[in-house]
């Protein structure tokens, strides 16, 4: 089908209380040869260009916060704006990302659980999802679609997390195929691009 089409692969990143340390970690240890990824981290309006900016001059990526339209391509990070939901469309062999208004999922806009579904549905199996250091439960349930769509799915372990919340959930619900420390998570981005 239209999945065959393209092989790029999509890494969707989930996160909340304590992750904007866990994401500088995270994306600062990348090579620059890497897939695309997309992220959302619970965040008010105003303070996500801000953290993009300061991500973006600690990282080998290209670090920003996402528009619409904008290209997931490999060596770039978007961050969904705080106050929108961000969604990734097939476009093409392509993906693009739309920042949407509408209202709170979960309560929370940006919400993981709106990224996920959408990363399931267009990406399918090229893409991997993974869920980190948060309060609550949003991105368990779209980790588990994203599972289903035949995905891979990881989750932050308790000991590395600052709030082990939304991995949790995750995990109960059956959506993660491997827990791993917070350290483990770089390799297994970079390694996407081999699967």
């Amino acid at each position: 089908g239209a999945m065959a089409q393209t092989t790029d692969v999509l890494v969707a990143i989930g996160t909340s209380t304590g992750g904007t340390i866990a994401l500088e970690q995270v994306l600062s240890t990348l090579p620059r040869v890497c897939p695309g990824i997309v992220i959302v981290q619970h965040m008010p309006e105003l303070f996500t260009a801000a953290f993009a900016r300061r991500l973006d001059s600690l990282c080998q990526l290209d670090v920003r916060e996402a528009k619409t339209n904008d290209r997931v391509l490999a060596g770039t990070a978007l961050i969904a704006p705080g106050g929108k939901h961000m969604v990734v469309r097939r476009s093409g062999a392509q993906y693009r990302v739309e920042v949407l208004d509408g209202p709170p999922v979960n309560r929370h806009r940006p919400s993981v659980d709106v990224l996920f579904r959408s990363v399931a549905e267009c990406a399918g199996r090229n893409a991997l999802g993974i869920l980190m250091t948060g309060m609550g439960a949003d991105g368990a349930r779209g980790l588990l679609q994203m599972h289903e769509a035949g995905a891979r799915t990881l989750a932050q372990d308790e000991a590395s997390c600052v709030v082990y919340g939304m991995p949790k959930e995750a995990v109960k619900l059956g959506a993660v195929d491997r827990t791993l420390a917070l350290d483990a998570i770089p390799q297994e981005i970079v390694g996407a691009l081999r699967h």
